[in-house]
C-alpha cells in the first residue's frame, strides 16, 4: 500500500493526522470517520472502490497532489464490512474520540477496533449456521502444529497433524475464515486456496512466549491442567494466534477460558478427498445444496446447526459416547418428546454468540433483550426435560439451568423492544434507576409541568385557545390563534409565525427548556453508563452462560436427530468393537431425498471372511451411490445418529477413505490421473485392517493394460496385505477373477436389463459378477450416433476374442518382495539371472519344469 511520503510538513493538519494513523496499519484498509461517513484515501480508496463498487473521487489536494477518496455512510457500514470480510479483507475502524466543540484543529481520532474475517463477532458480519474460525499453522523440521479459535464461542483448540495430508484434511475440515502462517512456511500450496491469509513473523511462534501468554490469559501458572503438554507445536501456533487476537481486538477476552487438545486418535480420520467426495457440508460445486448436512440439519437454533456440522466432520471412535447419544435419541423418540422440545428450542436463539459479544462488550441492546427472553424460556424447557430419565439427557438438563440473577437483571433493565443502538437512548426500562427516570421525565418535556403552565396561562390571559407545546425543531412554545394575538401579555416573546397561529415563549418557559436540554444530555450519558455497567454485572456469569449454550446446542442436535429418525425412517445401528459392516436395505440419505421415484435399498455385508467387494455393472447403474451410501451410513453411526436402513450392525472403523470421481488440479500442474494416483497412494500408505476404503474406477485415466494392472495390484494389496474393508468398483471385468483366488474377496454387481436396443437400470445389488458392462447401451442413451455404436459393436466382438490376463498367485509374501511400481514376474527375474550356457541338458529340463510350475 503506497501513501505519500511521511514527511508531513507539506500536508494539511487533517491529512497529517490520517497519514500518522495509517502508518500503523499499512496493510489493511483504514475507515477514517469524518462526520456521517467513513472515508478512505489514496490506495485504500482505490482498493475499496474496486471491492465495494463505490465511487472513487478526488477532492482537494495535499502535498500538491489530488487526493483519491471514497467513502461509505456510517449508518450502513455493517453491510460494507460484511462484504469485505467475506472477501478476506481486514478493516481498521478509526473513530472520533475528541469533542468537536473544544478541539483545536482536527478532532482527536484513534483506531478503536480492527475487523478481521476470523475475529468478527458482530451478528451482521457472520453466517449464523456456520462456524467462523481463526486458524494458525506452524511447521518445524517437517512436523506440524495447528491451533484454532472460534471467537464467537471461546472454543480454543490445539492439535498436531502428523503429515502434510493430515494438515490438509484438518484445514478442509475447519474451513478457516482467516489463516495465519509463519514466514518460513514451505507448504504454501496447501494454504493459498484460502481467503484471509496472514503471514506472521517466525518469532511470534516461540514456545516460552506462547506458554506465558496463555497462562496470563487463563490466570494459571502452568498449562498441564488443560492436557496440552504433549502438543508443543500446537502451543506455538496457539501463542501466535492469541497475540494476533489481542492486537486486533484491543479488549479483554474473558470468554476464552481454556484451551483443549484435539487428538486424531479420538476420531475417525477423514482425509481431504474423502470430505470432498462424501459432500458432508459442501457439494462438489462448492454449494450447500444436496449435502448430508442439508438433509440432516433441521435444528432449532443456529448454535445447534454449527455443532451438528462439527460432529459430521469429526466422527468418533468412542463407543460409550456414541451409545449415550443413541440412547438419548431413543428416549426423545420414545414419548415423542422432541415434538415438545423443538418449538421451545426455537425461542432460545443464538445465545452462544450473544454471550461472546457480552464478554467482548460489543453486545447491542437487542442482544440483551434476546438473552433475557432465552433465559425466560428455561423453566419451561426444564419442566419438559424432567419428564425423561436418560444418562445423556440428565447431565444436559443439569447444564441447562435457569440463571435467575441474570434474567432478573435484564428483565428490570431492558425495555421489551429496545432500539438497535444505545446511541439514541430509550433502552433502559422505567423503574430501573430513579435518577434516570427523573431525567427522562425532564428530557421528555415533563408533560405535567406543561399542563400546569397551560392552565395557569389560560387563567392569566383569559385566552382559552392557548396551548403549550413542544417539538424537536423549535423547542417549547405557547401557541395562540391569530385572532387572539392582540391579547397576549407584554412578557410574551414572539418565537414563530404560522398561517393561522402565533407562537411565543416566556422567561419561565425558556428556563424550563434549558433545563430539559440539559436533562437530555445528562439522560443519555447516564443511560450509556448504566448500559456499560450491565456488562460488568453479567461478566461473573459468563462461564455459566457458556455452559448453558453448549448444553442447549447439544440438546438441539439430539432432538434434531430424533426428528430426522422419525421423519426419514432411520433405524438405530448396533455399534460393536469387533470389525465388520452389516447393513440391511441401506439407502443413500441424500439421493433418496432428491429422487421422485422410490429409492432401491441395498445390503452390505463385510466381515473378517468377506473383506472386499468387487463391484461391477453399467455406468449409471448406481455403483457410486452404493459405495457412498455405505460410507455415509458408517459415518452417521460414528456420530451417534440413526441411519437410513432397515437394520445395521457397525464395527468401529479408524478411517474412511474414498477415491471416487474424476477431478484435476491444473493450477498445480496435476492431471486427472495424477490426482487419482495421489489419492490412491495416500490410501495404500495409510489404510489399516480397521479402515473402510471406497475405490471407484482405479486406473481409468491411462491405457487399458496399464490401468488394469494398477487396479489389479491395488486390489490385491488391499485384500492380502492391508486387509481393509473395501468396496472396489471397476469396469475391468478381469478383476472379478480375483474372487476365485482370494477367499476374502467377493463379487457383487448392480443389475440392468436390455429391452431391444434400450437399457433399464435395476439399481439392485446382486451377488456375483455382472454379465456385461452395457457401455454401448449407455453411449446410445447419451445420443452417440448409431454408425459409431454399430462400429463399436464390431470392434468389441474382435477384442473379446483376445486372451485374458493371467492371475497372480495368491501369496501375501509377494508384497514383501515386490513394490507396486516394480511388478516384474519372478519367472522373468529367474530367467535373467540364469546363464543358460552353463546348464547341462538335465539342468535345463529341470529349470523348464520349475518355471512352468511357477507360472
Amino acid at each position: 500500500m503506497t501513501t505519500p511520503n511521511l514527511d508531513l510538513s507539506s500536508h494539511t493538519p487533517m491529512m497529517r493526522q490520517y497519514l500518522t494513523i495509517k502508518a500503523e496499519f499499512p496493510h489493511i484498509l483504514l475507515f477514517y470517520r469524518m462526520g456521517d461517513f467513513y472515508e478512505l484515501f489514496f490506495d485504500d480508496a482505490k482498493k475499496a472502490s474496486d471491492l465495494l463498487d463505490i465511487s472513487l473521487t478526488a477532492r482537494g489536494k495535499t502535498g500538491g497532489n489530488a487526493i483519491p477518496m471514497a467513502g461509505v455512510p456510517y449508518h450502513a457500514v455493517e453491510s460494507y464490512l460484511a462484504k469485505l470480510v467475506q472477501l478476506g479483507e481486514s478493516v481498521a475502524i478509526c473513530e472520533q474520540i475528541g469533542d468537536p466543540a473544544t478541539s483545536k484543529g482536527p478532532v482527536e481520532r484513534k483506531v478503536v477496533r480492527i475487523v478481521t474475517p476470523g475475529t468478527v463477532s458482530d451478528e451482521a458480519l457472520l453466517a449464523d449456521r456456520q462456524d467462523n474460525l481463526l486458524v494458525c499453522v506452524f511447521e518445524h523440521k517437517g512436523k506440524f502444529g495447528l491451533s484454532y479459535l472460534d471467537m464467537t464461542s471461546g472454543r480454543y483448540v490445539v492439535c498436531q497433524p502428523k503429515s502434510v495430508e493430515q494438515l490438509q484434511a484438518e484445514l478442509q475440515r475447519l474451513s478457516p475464515a482467516e489463516l495465519l502462517y509463519p514466514e518460513s512456511f514451505v507448504h504454501m500450496n496447501i494454504v493459498e486456496q484460502y481467503k484471509g491469509l496472514r503471514r506472521r513473523p517466525d518469532w511470534e511462534y516461540d514456545l516460552s512466549t506462547a506458554t506465558q501468554l496463555l497462562n496470563q490469559q487463563f490466570g494459571t501458572k502452568e498449562l498441564s491442567g488443560f492436557g496440552v503438554d504433549d502438543h508443543p507445536l500446537g502451543l506455538c501456533a496457539a501463542g501466535c494466534l492469541l497475540q494476533y487476537v489481542k492486537d486486533t481486538q484491543r479488549s479483554a477476552l474473558p470468554h476464552i477460558r481454556a484451551i483443549l487438545a484435539e487428538s486424531a486418535q479420538k476420531g475417525v480420520v477423514l482425509d481431504a478427498a474423502t470430505r470432498r467426495n462424501l459432500e458432508l457440508t459442501q457439494n462438489l460445486q462448492g454449494n450447500t445444496d444436496n449435502t448430508l448436512a442439508a438433509v440432516l440439519d433441521k435444528t432449532s437454533t443456529p448454535m445447534g446447526s454449527r455443532l451438528l456440522k462439527r460432529w459430521l466432520h469429526f466422527p468418533l471412535q468412542d463407543i460409550e459416547t456414541l451409545q449415550l447419544r443413541q440412547n438419548a435419541i431413543s428416549a426423545l423418540l420414545g414419548n415423542e418428546m422432541y415434538l415438545d422440545l423443538q418449538p421451545q428450542l426455537k425461542t432460545i436463539g443464538d445465545i452462544e454468540r450473544i454471550v461472546a459479544r457480552v464478554a467482548l462488550r460489543s453486545a447491542r441492546p437487542r442482544d440483551f433483550a434476546r438473552l433475557r427472553n432465552a433465559l425466560g424460556q428455561l423453566p419451561e424447557l426444564q419442566s419438559t426435560l424432567a419428564l425423561v430419565t436418560d444418562q445423556q439427557l440428565t447431565p444436559l438438563a443439569n447444564k441447562i439451568q435457569p440463571i435467575p440473577a441474570v434474567f432478573q437483571l435484564l428483565d428490570n433493565a431492558i425495555i421489551d423492544n429496545p432500539p438497535v443502538l444505545i446511541r439514541d437512548g430509550g433502552v433502559i426500562a422505567k423503574g430501573y434507576n430513579d435518577e434516570l427516570d427523573t431525567l427522562r421525565d425532564l428530557s421528555e418535556g415533563a408533560s405535567e409541568f406543561l399542563a400546569q403552565l397551560e392552565a395557569k396561562e389560560k387563567a392569566r390571559t383569559g385566552i382559552q385557545s392557548l396551548k403549550v407545546g413542544y417539538n424537536k425543531v423549535h423547542g417549547f412554545y405557547i401557541e395562540i390563534s391569530r385572532a387572539s394575538s392582540n391579547e397576549v401579555p407584554d412578557d410574551y416573546i414572539r418565537r414563530q409565525t404560522l398561517k393561522n397561529n402565533e407562537r411565543f415563549i416566556t422567561n419561565e418557559l425558556k428556563q424550563h427548556e434549558e433545563k430539559v436540554l440539559s436533562a437530555q444530555s445528562k439522560f443519555l450519558a447516564l443511560e450509556k453508563r448504566l448500559y456499560e455497567q450491565l456488562f460488568d454485572q453479567i461478566l461473573p456469569s459468563i462461564e455459566q452462560l457458556q455452559q448453558l449454550a453448549q448444553g442447549i446446542a447439544e440438546l438441539d442436535v439430539l432432538t434434531n436427530f430424533a426428528e430426522r429418525a422419525d421423519s426419514l425412517n432411520y433405524v438405530k445401528p448396533v455399534l460393536v468393537q469387533s470389525p465388520g459392516i452389516h447393513i440391511e436395505a441401506g439407502r443413500h440419505p441424500v439421493v433418496e431425498q432428491m429422487t421422485d421415484e422410490a429409492f432401491i435399498a441395498n445390503p452390505v455385508e463385510l466381515n473378517e471372511q468377506r473383506k472386499m467387494l468387487i463391484i461391477t455393472g453399467p455406468n449409471m447403474g448406481g455403483k457410486s451411490t452404493y459405495m457412498r451410501q455405505t460410507a455415509l451410513i458408517v459415518l452417521l453411526a460414528h456420530i451417534g445418529c440413526y441411519v437410513p436402513a432397515n437394520a445395521a450392525k457397525i464395527g468401529l472403523v479408524d478411517r474412511i477413505f474414498t477415491r471416487i470421481g474424476a477431478s484435476d488440479d491444473l493450477a498445480s500442474g496435476r492431471s486427472t490421473f495424477m490426482v487419482e494416483m495421489t489419492e490412491t497412494a495416500n490410501i495404500l500408505h495409510n489404510a489399516t485392517s480397521k479402515s473402510l476404503v471406497l475405490l471407484d474406477e482405479i486406473g481409468r485415466g491411462t491405457s487399458t493394460y496399464d490401468g488394469l494392472s494398477l487396479a489389479w495390484a491395488c486390489a490385491e494389496m488391499l485384500a492380502l496385505k492391508t486387509q481393509a474393508f473395501t468396496l472396489f468398483a471397476s469396469h475391468y471385468f478381469e478383476l472379478t477373477l480375483l474372487a476365485e483366488q482370494i477367499t476374502s474377496l467377493a463379487n457383487v454387481h448392480l443389475d440392468a436389463m436390455e429391452h431391444g436396443d434400450d437399457i433399464i437400470f435395476m439399481h439392485a445389488v446382486q451377488e456375483g459378477a455382472a454379465s456385461k458392462s452395457f457401455g454401448l447401451q449407455v453411449a446410445q442413451l447419451a445420443g452417440v450416433p448409431k454408425p459409431v455404436i454399430q462400429r463399436a459393436k464390431q470392434r468389441l466382438t474382435e477384442l473379446e476374442n483376445q486372451q485374458a490376463p493371467s492371475i497372480i498367485e495368491d501369496s501375501p509374501a509377494l508384497f514383501e518382495q515386490l513394490s507396486l511400481v516394480d511388478t516384474e514376474h519372478p519367472v522373468v527375474s529367474q530367467l535373467k539371472a540364469t546363464d543358460t550356457d552353463d546348464l547341462t541338458p538335465k539342468q535345463a529340463l529341470d529349470l523348464l519344469f520349475q518355471l512352468k510350475e511357477q507360472l
